[in-house]
């Protein structure tokens, strides 16, 4: 019986070695590269796989997910002979798994050190001034480079990004006293463009009210030409309708002897103003000229009628 029961567990232990030898589960966004006898059999992809126990090996396990791969810090050199300190991340994703399995040893530990040296080789053309504004085109570069190199390994590079640049601290110091200098200058300037704006802009404002100042002037000055102008007319107009009036009045009954009378009234009128006006007084003759000059404005009435 202990003999019996010792083949049974050896046989019972034979049993889960074999299942667990031929017996595989492959996880999702997984892929298995099996071996048979030491050379590529198949790529197992997600799901239930048996194998041939002692026969087939699964050599190579990929993940078929983004990966990133951090870049360590590294000395670059930039054009104008500047050191700076780079590091970054690189996002990578196994297209194939054959190629990824026997392309390269470790291609991660490869990818790496490639983005290093590229890194450097794009940091070397451009000044240090430009490495913190040209960040998007060196990540391009950088990926457009190890996209080429990759592609035998199986591996896609997606993308990579500068994490920090790191600059020597004189360095550090002189930038500052620059951006301070330039913010100092443009300062300076927006305060004389604000000044000289200012200028202009008053100039501007006492010649529109110089212009306006004058074609009011020249609008007052048409507007009391027009109302002398107005005036006059208005004056000759009833001027000349006191004449008409005072010709139809002589026509009537009496209207000599009126005008008569009217004129020695302004006659004496006129004389006393004279009178009043200044110390010397020019007197007629004999009073009979006053009768005379009645008579000679009475001749002119009639001469014509």
């Amino acid at each position: 019986m202990s003999a019996t029961l010792v083949i049974f567990m050896v046989l019972a232990v034979l049993v889960v070695i074999v299942i667990a030898k031929t017996a595989v589960v492959v996880p999702q966004q997984s892929v298995f590269i099996v071996e048979r006898l030491g050379k590529f059999a198949a790529t197992l992809e997600a799901g239930f796989h048996i194998l041939l126990p002692f026969v087939d090996v699964v050599r190579y396990k990929h993940s078929l997910k983004e990966m990133a791969l951090d870049i360590p810090e590294q000395v670059c050199i930039t054009k104008d002979n500047v050191q700076v300190g780079v590091d970054g991340v690189l996002y990578i994703k196994v297209m194939n798994p054959h190629r990824a399995s026997y392309g390269a040893m470790d291609y991660g530990f490869a990818i790496t050190q490639l983005a290093q040296t590229t890194l450097r080789s794009e940091v070397g053309k451009i000044e240090l001034d430009k490495t913190f504004e040209e960040r998007t085109t060196i990540n391009a570069m950088v990926v457009s480079e190890l996209d080429k190199a990759t592609e035998p390994w199986g591996v896609k590079v997606l993308r990579y990004e500068i994490k920090n640049i790191t600059p020597p601290r004189e360095v550090i110091a002189a930038m500052e006293k620059q951006m301070r200098a330039e913010r100092e200058k443009r300062a300076l300037i927006l305060n004389s463009e604000g000044i000289r704006d200012a200028a202009i802009n008053e100039a501007e404002g006492q010649k529109q009210q110089v212009i306006k100042a004058s074609e009011a002037n020249k609008q007052q000055q048409i507007n009391e030409a027009e109302g002398e102008a107005q005036a006059i007319l208005a004056i000759a107009e009833a001027t000349a309708a006191g004449l008409r009036k005072v010709a139809e009045a002589i026509e009537w009954p009496g209207g000599k002897d009126a005008v008569q009378l009217r004129v020695a009234e302004q006659y004496l009128t006129e004389f006393g103003n004279l009178a009043k006006a200044g110390n010397t007084l020019i007197v007629p003759a004999s009073l009979s000229d006053a009768t005379s000059m009645i008579a000679t404005a009475m001749n002119v009435i009639q001469s014509k009628k």
